[in-house]
């Protein structure tokens, strides 16, 4: 009786789509991700001995080697199925090492997709491992020690412990830290906008056009003086139309997703942050339980940074845009896209498996966030194949006293690729120029008047999430696999930190890349980063030794390590407090950011004699529905976040609840989502309204028996929080009585095993006093504890 074949994934999700596909006579088991790496506790390479490493079996991961080894054992063929990029290669090679799989009975495989035709096929041309792609992982890998191990130790006892440096993570801090300067340094300049509104003699309605210039040239008006010259010129001369344009202009669609692109426009569209959305898009890949169809992967694999699609995916994209759109919205020749230049071009570009699978045909089987990121992809890739939209264009100069103004404006004519999807853009435009008359070269038109604006240049605009991906792009730094965990990274440490969509450098972040400048400056050059990426690069494509690249680069670095132990002898450097405008409650000082075991808040310079202390709180849209105030966002000692009123503790408003910018159609009062990761609807919390939505029916968690038996015993939550329960009712806070029996049994959101509202109650803050605690009711009384926000 012949063996079964044993293939291996990486996650047990993947393990049963490709498992349904391949049927009888094999089994499939996930290694749950890597199973062997470098010690934590110490360096792990032999630096002098030509950087060997030290490889160690995972803690923890004991039951799943051996679990591995015995059914790798009994098998006939082991297929390593890991995901089809560097990381992937060497997690398949750790496992045959670690494994001891004979060369005879070990395959590599790869899928681009996980589809039952690219599954079997796949299984049917398996390969050896790419000893290249190995070794440039492991050359990452060594690279990422060797710095984080020597440089962090520097860092901790010159700056403060618990800091870490990085190739890629330090150059990202840079890239924020250097707009921050330009920002800081940037002087604005003067300039004036002067319109006029103009109109067809005899006819209603009115036109704007924007001074531009005289006959000769365009021109600035940089003060009030030179606007008042050019109104009182014009207003004694009349206007006249002297060309009209008129054109078809043609856009056409953006390029299927990469990596990149993908994190950019989920961080636009869908407010995704990189890491949520490339851990969305791994679920789609590895497969969802579809009706009617079973385990299916929805997308191809999302690390690429390759344009290129398939010539089947191209046929079935045209196929679908004929049917459904008709011909007028097939371009005359399918379309290609040149991927760009030094990109590994592995796979193909982000679409989904099965084109004919349209977001509306899976949305009952997918949760909100694996259907709003399932239809981005499929909506930017059938989009990329369709026509070009057309708009009119018309552009008219009219000309008064020698100064010319325009106007222009543009219409849609024909909705082409943006019947499906428009690209996203990371700031706002401004508004569309209203529509214009039938005007003709020669025709008077006639003054309605002149509206002048002074205007100051302004400073560049700090990165979001989605910029800063496209900057490490377009500067080389780092690769698709990278970008979402590196952001994480250097908002993790607090070198960064993120106001609404914006990233700031942080005064920690400013000082550590300023000794990281000073002291190692290939480390945090964005050139020189972007040249090991390509030397990385080299050793995938085979043309360079890894173990070379190691030895030129700890060449340099091993100098400046002993430079600035040397330079920085006895030396601690001091990062400034972050001063804000709040000031102390007890004695009037301004009010400085600290950062403690659960994050940032705000605290009085003058500790020890004040220790004052109080949440960093972000005014959140929407209004209080017990008294119309702000509500603002609040972070309690423990790490949580939750909202109330801005006139606390005149006004008793709090929850744990997120108040969203949207307010009831019925009543107007602002509606609120359950706290947590990913999508939630918003509801109305006005029991007098019509729409109202009682507790259990808003998605919280049930308490377990145990947390029941504890609610009564002295957990405790803030006493706002409870009264939010019936927030915007007439009599928002009852009697004890009334709200512990309308709310018992309720969940307590965020709890884990038993106690679930002892974490959150310790954690609510106070509404007066010294430091951040709340005042206390029992848990019982309120249902829900804010522990999804943590």
């Amino acid at each position: 009786m012949a063996k079964t074949n044993l293939v291996i994934v990486e996650s047990p999700a993947k393990a049963k789509t490709i498992g349904k596909y391949l049927g009888t006579g094999y089994k499939v088991k996930a290694c749950m991700g890597h199973l062997r790496d470098l010690p934590k506790s110490t360096m792990g390479v032999d630096i002098e001995g030509g950087f060997i490493p030290n490889y160690q079996p995972i803690k923890g991961k004991e039951e799943v080697i051996a679990d591995l080894s015995r059914a790798a054992k009994s098998s006939g063929t082991v297929y390593l199925a890991t995901d089809p990029d560097r990381e992937g290669e060497a997690i398949s090679w750790h496992l045959k090492e670690l494994l001891e799989l004979p060369d005879e009975k070990t395959k590599r495989v790869t899928f681009n997709e996980i589809t039952k035709k690219v599954v079997n096929d796949s299984i049917a041309s398996p390969r050896a491992l790419d000893q290249n792609l190995i070794d440039a992982q492991q050359a990452r890998r060594i690279l990422d020690r060797i710095v984080g191990y020597q440089l962090s130790p520097l860092l901790w006892r010159k700056i403060r412990r618990g800091l870490s440096a990085g190739r890629v993570q330090s150059v990202a801090t840079r890239i924020v830290v250097d707009r921050e300067e330009e920002i800081r340094a940037f002087v604005p300049e003067e300039y004036w906008t002067l319109d006029a509104q103009l109109s067809r003699i005899g006819e209603p309605g009115r036109f704007t056009a924007r001074f531009y210039g005289n006959t000769k040239k365009k021109l600035e008006l940089k003060n009030e003086g030179e606007v008042d010259a050019v109104s009182e010129a014009v207003k004694q001369s009349p206007f006249t139309v002297v060309s009209v344009k008129r054109a078809d202009k043609q856009r056409s669609p953006a390029p299927p997703f990469t990596t990149s692109t993908l994190q950019q426009e989920a961080s636009r569209k869908l407010n995704m942050t990189p890491r949520r959305t490339m851990s969305v898009a791994q679920q789609l890949y590895e497969g969802v339980d579809i009706s009617g169809e079973g385990t299916v992967g929805l997308i191809t694999y999302m690390r690429t940074d390759s344009l290129r699609i398939s010539e089947e995916a191209l046929r079935e994209a045209k196929t679908l845009i004929l049917g459904r759109y008709g011909e007028a919205y097939y371009p005359p020749s399918t379309r290609r896209f040149k991927t760009k230049a030094g990109a590994q071009d592995a796979h193909e570009a982000i679409r989904p498996s099965n084109v004919n699978l349209s977001p509306e045909d899976v949305k009952k089987d997918l949760t909100s966030e694996q259907y709003r990121l399932y239809k981005l992809i499929w909506s930017r890739f059938l989009a990329s194949q369709m026509a070009n939209a057309v708009y009119d264009s018309v552009a008219v100069e009219v000309e008064s006293a020698g100064y010319r103004f325009r106007a222009n404006h543009s219409a849609l004519r024909f909705a082409g690729y943006t019947a499906v999807y428009e690209e996203g853009q990371d700031e706002e435009k401004e508004d569309k120029a209203s529509a214009l008359p039938d005007l003709k070269e020669g025709e008077t038109v006639a003054l309605a008047g002149l509206a002048k604006e002074q205007h100051f240049t302004q400073p560049p605009v700090r990165y979001t999430e989605a910029s800063l991906i496209r900057a490490m792009e377009e500067k080389g730094i780092g690769r698709p696999s990278t970008y979402a965990p590196t952001i994480s990274t250097i908002l993790d440490r607090e070198y960064v930190a993120k106001e609404g969509k914006y990233l700031r450098s942080t005064p920690l972040g400013e000082v550590v890349t300023g000794l990281m400048k000073q002291k190692f400056t290939d480390i945090v050059d964005t050139e020189f980063t972007a040249r090991m990426e390509e030397s990385l690069d080299g050793v995938e494509e085979g043309k360079r030794d890894w173990k070379a690249i190691l030895e030129e680069f700890y060449r340099g670095f091993d100098a400046s390590m002993k430079k600035a132990e040397t330079d920085l002898n006895g030396e601690r450097i001091r990062v400034p407090d972050e001063v804000t405008d709040e000031t102390c409650d007890l004695c009037g000082r301004k009010l400085v950011i600290k950062s403690g075991r659960f994050g940032r808040f705000l605290a009085c310079p003058g500790y020890p004699e004040c220790k004052f202390t109080k949440p960093i709180v972000v005014e959140m849209p929407g209004k209080c529905p017990l008294c119309g105030g702000r509500i603002l966002k609040k972070t309690s000692k423990k790490g949580f976040a939750y909202y109330g009123c801005e006139k606390n503790p005149e006004c008793s408003f709090m929850t744990w609840d997120v108040p969203v910018k949207e307010t009831c159609p019925e009543c107007g009062h602002t509606l609120f989502k359950k706290s947590g990761k990913g999508f939630k609807r918003p509801f109305c919390i006005n029991e007098t309204c019509p729409n109202f939505l009682p507790e259990d029916k808003r998605g919280y968690r049930r308490k377990t028996e145990g947390a029941e038996k504890n609610a009564g015993q002295g957990e405790t939550e803030p006493k706002e929080a409870a009264k939010t329960r019936s927030a915007g009712a007439k009599k928002a806070a009852g009697s004890k009585a009334k709200a512990a029996k309308k709310t018992a049994g309720k969940t307590a959101a965020g709890t884990k095993g038993k106690a679930a509202g002892k974490t959150e109650a310790k954690a609510a803050p106070k509404a007066k006093g010294k430091t951040a605690s709340a005042p206390k009711k029992t848990a019982k009384k309120s249902g829900k504890a804010g522990g999804e926000n943590g």
